[in-house]
């Protein structure tokens, strides 16, 4: 599983961005992904534990968030 740190993250527009630690880009993480996770929200540079997934529109997104 990918580590990275929450760059940002909106809860009012239900997404955000997680820095990969090893440098291979941001990935896209959507409010439900947080929900399923037992999470309320996401704090900016809390370190976080993800998988990539493809949704059906064909964009790759963070899901199976764990605390890292």
């Amino acid at each position: 599983m990918p580590i990275g740190t929450v760059k940002f993250y909106n809860s009012d527009k239900g997404y955000g961005f997680i820095a990969n630690e090893n440098g291979s880009g941001d990935s896209f993480v959507h409010a439900s992904a947080v929900e399923r996770a037992g999470m309320a929200t996401l704090n900016k540079d809390e370190r976080i534990s993800y998988e990539l997934e493809t949704g059906r529109d064909g964009k790759i997104s963070a899901v199976n968030l764990q605390h890292a």
